[in-house]
């Protein structure tokens, strides 16, 4: 299946993870600090997917797509919907939209169980956020679950 690359994408900082080589577990790696999508979101995105991939190239990189809980837009989707399609352009591999729903709130549950400090939780939250994104992709995709039709 190959080596996928996850980001939970967020005005202040950007969550990455990444899978192993068999694409069937993600781990989570760091958390960058941007000045905004609108700032250098996107380069730094595309300078840490290539630093990266520099000795195993990614498949593809997924990208965490945040919907209100009904399932419907909320105001970052279309946001984040631009810069998946950047991204792309950037880096010339697909962009993957994911459902995000929830998986900060998972990310912090996880976390609680092996730290207890909540300022230590805190800084490794985003990264955990983006592996729980990318094992959500990886999952849904070793069983055959097309992806969502919001998804690019």
């Amino acid at each position: 299946m190959g080596r996928f690359i996850g980001l939970d994408v967020g005005e202040r900082r950007i969550g990455v993870a990444v899978s192993d080589p068999t694409g069937m577990l993600a781990r989570p790696i760091r958390a960058l600090r941007t000045t905004g999508l609108d700032g250098d979101a996107l380069q730094l995105s595309a300078a840490e997917v290539s630093r990266l991939a520099a000795d195993d190239p990614f498949e593809a990189i997924v990208v965490g797509f945040p919907r209100r809980l009904d399932g419907s837009p909320n105001e970052m989707t279309p946001r984040i919907e631009r810069f998946a399609a950047r991204l792309r352009e950037r880096t010339g591999l697909a962009v993957i939209l994911q459902d995000e729903r929830l998986t900060s709130v998972e990310a912090e549950s996880r976390l609680a169980m092996r730290a207890k400090n909540w300022r230590a939780r805190k800084e490794q939250l985003d990264a955990a956020a983006a592996a729980v994104i990318l094992q959500d992709y990886l999952d849904a995709h070793a069983q055959g679950i097309t992806a969502d039709p919001g998804q690019s």
